[in-house]
């Protein structure tokens, strides 16, 4: 990543997007599966799995989280409550409708995802964290991340932006260089393609409201009883393995697991082994759907 400091005191309004709803798929069993992006993503992360998925029955919500696709300046005053909601709305409405409920999440979607299994505890019937990201400790993590709480004291959070850079998450070289041809000419008050795509650039901001988001989340780990999927990439650029393993080591979840990828990055939804990805969801989510089934 690259920092950049937005000095257009007087910024241009970046035209508004129209921006849909996220995934939906209607299946045709009494399974529903909610699929949460990342931080600055958007649903298309997740196409993949959601159409595997549907393939197999279930119904596949992938709601926007809040603000995604809309002009950055308002995206990066966002709350983490704010993305959380986003997911509990779409929570709320598929419960009553369906007699197994899961969830699975991408990078901050993972977190949510979390917040989901303390919230409602058993009323979700297995989760799988993909890629979760507590600490941007990975090979390619930016050397001054560490400085990052000192901005959060400041204004300067408000002006400071981080670009995304090869390898962009993945490993998959001609989806990494579609993303570089989308990201290389991003203009940071454009945001045309963010609904689709998401954003090339990164507040500080947003940095401090995921640090906020998983210093309440650490404190709710225990609490966590649900069966748990863990997917994370051996080689992932942005987080490294100890985030499972730290998720895995303090969750009370009868049945969990931690599921290692030799052929990734961090944005497993869409690399190399997507497929596989896909059927770890389903083979875990099939067993939780039958807990006395070898």
């Amino acid at each position: 990543m690259s920092v950049i400091f937005d000095i257009n005191w007087k910024r241009k309004k970046s035209a508004p997007t129209a921006t849909d709803e996220g995934l939906y798929l209607r299946g045709n069993t009494d399974k529903v599966v909610i699929l949460i992006h990342g931080l600055t993503g958007s649903p298309q992360e997740m196409r993949f799995q959601a159409k595997f998925l549907h393939g197999k029955g279930y119904t596949v919500v992938c709601p926007r989280l809040a603000n995604h696709g809309a002009p950055l300046e308002v995206l990066k005053k966002t709350k983490w409550q704010e993305f959380y909601q986003s997911t509990r709305a779409a929570f709320l409405q598929v419960r009553p409708q369906y007699t197994h409920v899961f969830t699975a999440g991408l990078s901050m979607g993972a977190l949510l995802a979390l917040l989901l299994a303390d919230e409602f505890g058993d009323q979700l019937h297995a989760i799988s964290c993909l890629s979760p990201t507590l600490f941007y400790d990975g090979w390619n993590a930016p050397w001054y991340k560490c400085f990052l709480p000192l901005a959060y004291r400041t204004p300067l959070k408000e002006f400071l932006y981080y670009k995304e850079e090869p390898p962009y998450g993945i490993k998959n070289e001609e989806v990494q260089r579609l993303v570089h041809r989308q990201y290389t000419n991003a203009d940071l008050h454009d945001n045309q393609h963010a609904a689709r795509y998401g954003y090339p650039y990164f507040p500080v901001s947003l940095f401090q409201q995921l640090d906020l988001l998983v210093k309440h989340l650490c404190r709710r780990l225990p609490n966590i009883k649900v069966p748990l999927q863990l997917i994370q990439a051996r080689h992932d650029d942005m987080t490294s393995m100890k985030n499972s393993q730290f998720i895995y080591d303090r969750v009370n979840s009868g049945t969990k697991e931690i599921v290692l990828l030799e052929n990734s990055y961090h944005v497993v939804t869409a690399d190399q082994e997507r497929g596989t990805v896909a059927q770890k969801l389903d083979n875990f989510f099939a067993c939780a759907s039958h807990p006395s089934r070898p």
